[in-house]
């Protein structure tokens, strides 16, 4: 990627022996697992034809498939980079390895994952999640799912949830066909193509109409791999009049070389259907985050994104919402920090298409050491969206002079039978908010990283106990670094 601008914060890939991350005290997140090439099976680094086709045999694809992941790196190869985010010129796909898996096969008891993957499973809390909390789990290290089961009564329903080459190769193949990168197109843009042509791993999820499922489902991805990508695709259909909660989380290991996501999220929901889709994105600091997330609703359908951004040198992040049906609604929570070294370009997208749509969309940013964080959002009213109303709220909060925090909002207007507003607020940390909490027997930092947590509360309070829990260790935890 040698004709993009070159980044002035970090180039990964050529001082990889001389950088240094400055990051915040992370245990929990940083464990590194040694690959040993007896229990890895790693693809030689960069992007070919043979390596696409090497991926495709080792997934036993369908001949459709093969002939789309080949499509798609046709596309990735004839489309430019972005040229209107952060720079990602640290990014070398030559020194990307696109597939790492483990040697063992996927199981559905946990006592037989292999025990070293088992084990930073544990400590991150994922089996104990699944006990107390979760209808069913996926867990994916690097990138194919090691382990996957679904609560007995949960299946009874009809609800189908597994991994996305056993929907592929078996008796949903022809589900997948219908709506594998219908809504998120390799055309998209170069990270979809690049997505098309080397996905491996991911969740497929079908709820039939009028089943409610009660308690979350949840897939966790962990890329452990050093000098990686993972390319996880989850595709979600919850028919009519059904309602689902579906959690997704992520984490990795930090390096001093540079590791890539882009994934692809895809949600369907059907006539009266309901689907809220929360995430955790806690990437380490030099992961490339360039993920594309789209939903899309018919008639009475409700979409509900609830989203936090942590980690990750850069992001590309815009949850996209087409709001397809009469009378649908689409709803994006989301909060982003960007501590020293990160530039983060996330935001949402609302497309109002039938009438009386109605969409929200309410962001919070925090920026520190000198983060830079983008909130870039659109919201297109189709001349058939009569009746439609949008409602766009964003909030900045700085907590030093040498941080920075910038609004790209985008309105389209194409129909004057509707109503949109947008508001923004940029601000710092009221110096009388901390005396007053630290008279009251707060040490400062504390002090300051509570003002900072009940920022981010609209998400928060949206997320299941725990995984608040975890949102608020998170801003703890950068709070405290530095």
């Amino acid at each position: 990627m040698s004709e993009m601008r070159k980044d002035p914060a970090i180039d990964i890939a050529e001082r990889e022996d001389k950088i240094i991350l400055n990051d915040v005290n992370r245990e929990l997140y940083d464990f590194i697992d040694e690959e040993r090439e007896e229990d890895f099976y790693r693809m030689e680094e960069g992007l070919t034809e043979e390596i696409v086709r090497q991926i495709s045999e080792e997934k036993h694809d369908p001949e459709w498939m093969l002939d789309f992941r080949l499509k798609s790196l046709e596309i990735y190869n004839q489309t430019p980079v972005p040229d209107w985010g952060p720079p990602i010129d640290g990014l070398d796909m030559d020194r990307i390895s696109t597939y790492v898996r483990s040697k063992s096969d996927m199981v559905g008891s946990w006592d037989e994952v292999p025990e070293d993957i088992k084990n930073a499973f544990d400590k991150l809390g994922i089996p104990e999640a699944e006990r107390e909390s979760l209808a069913g789990v996926g867990a994916q290290y690097d990138s194919e799912l090691v382990y996957h089961n679904v609560r007995e009564d949960v299946a009874a329903s009809g609800v189908i949830y597994t991994d996305m080459e056993s929907a592929l190769t078996g008796e949903y193949e022809e589900m997948v066909k219908e709506h594998f990168m219908k809504l998120v197109p390799p055309t998209d843009h170069k990270f979809a193509a690049l997505h098309g042509a080397v996905w491996s791993g991911g969740s497929f999820v079908y709820v039939p109409k009028g089943v409610k499922v009660e308690i979350p489902l949840q897939s966790y991805f962990r890329l452990n791999a050093k000098g990686a990508g993972q390319f996880e695709h989850t595709l979600i259909i919850v028919d009519e009049g059904a309602d689902l909660h579906f959690i997704e989380g992520c984490s990795a290991p930090k390096y001093n070389i540079a590791n890539l996501h882009a994934g692809c999220v895809e949600l369907y929901v059907r006539k009266n259907a309901k689907l809220r889709y929360s995430t955790i994105e806690n990437w380490s600091k030099n992961m490339y985050n360039l993920n594309t997330k789209r939903a899309i609703c018919e008639e009475g359908g409700i979409i509900e994104w609830v989203s936090g951004s942590f980690g990750s040198h850069e992001s590309y992040l815009y949850p996209s919402s087409v709001l397809k049906g009469d009378g649908s609604h689409a709803e994006f929570t989301g909060v982003t920090f960007a501590g020293r070294g990160q530039n983060l370009d996330t935001g949402a997208k609302m497309i109002h298409i039938g009438k009386n749509t109605t969409s929200f969309i309410d962001t919070k940013s925090i920026c520190k050491d000198g983060g830079i964080s983008t909130y870039r959002s659109s919201v297109v009213v189709a001349k058939s969206a009569e009746g439609a109303k949008a409602s766009v709220n964003c909030g900045s909060l700085m907590l030093d002079s040498i941080s920075r925090s910038d609004t790209v909002p985008a309105i389209e207007m194409r129909t004057d039978k509707a109503d949109v507003g947008h508001e923004a607020k940029i601000g710092r940390i009221s110096d009388e908010a901390v005396f007053y909490l630290m008279s009251r027997g707060l040490p400062e930092a504390e002090a300051r990283a509570m003002i900072v947590s009940g920022f981010a509360n609209p998400v928060s309070k949206e997320l299941p106990l725990e995984y608040a829990a975890e949102m608020n260790n998170l801003i703890k935890l950068e709070m405290e670094g530095g």
